[in-house]
């Protein structure tokens, strides 16, 4: 059984950029999404699919099944989504002996940029890179499963109607 074990934060400014070792471009969607787990398809770079179950919660430490499929049937799996496809570019930064991984959003997630780290065990330490801005670990509305959802894009129109 595999675990993720994930840290997630803002980026709030733009020197990550000067240190980029890798850049991926990613679609994905949710196929479905209930209280206990959520099931994506993402396509990278258009040359490698997966589908993954993830349990539900936006937790530190989740469960992640993830298995390879033919991009043909990850695209027909696309048309059964729930919500929007969340596309973006994936860049690989290293930082002190770890990888972060800078999130730029595109679509009806344009301006959301989220930095990852991805950890061995909850509480092994790590550097903050200077241009890492507030923590959104477990914050539910930034995690792929609610952008597609409720994309980024909307937020503000949100609260304007809310207000």
């Amino acid at each position: 059984m595999s675990f993720e074990i994930e840290r997630k934060f803002l980026v709030c400014q733009d020197d990550w950029r000067d240190v980029v070792r890798g850049c991926s471009r990613i679609r994905q969607a949710y196929l479905t999404a209930n209280d206990k787990a959520s099931v994506r398809v993402r396509i990278k770079d258009e040359e490698a699919a997966t589908l993954t179950i993830k349990s539900r919660g936006a937790e530190l430490r989740r469960l992640e099944l993830e298995y390879a499929v033919p991009v043909p049937e990850a695209e027909a799996m696309l048309s059964l989504r729930h919500g929007t496809i969340v596309e973006k570019l994936r860049y690989d930064i290293p930082w002190c002996d770890l990888v972060w991984e800078v999130d730029v959003f595109s679509g009806e997630n344009i301006g959301l940029v989220i930095a990852e780290i991805e950890l061995v065990h909850e509480t092994q330490p790590f550097v903050l890179p200077p241009w890492i801005g507030e923590e959104i670990t477990g914050q539910a509305r930034y995690y792929n499963g609610a952008l597609a959802q409720q994309p980024f894009g909307s937020w503000a129109l949100d609260n304007y109607q809310a207000g």
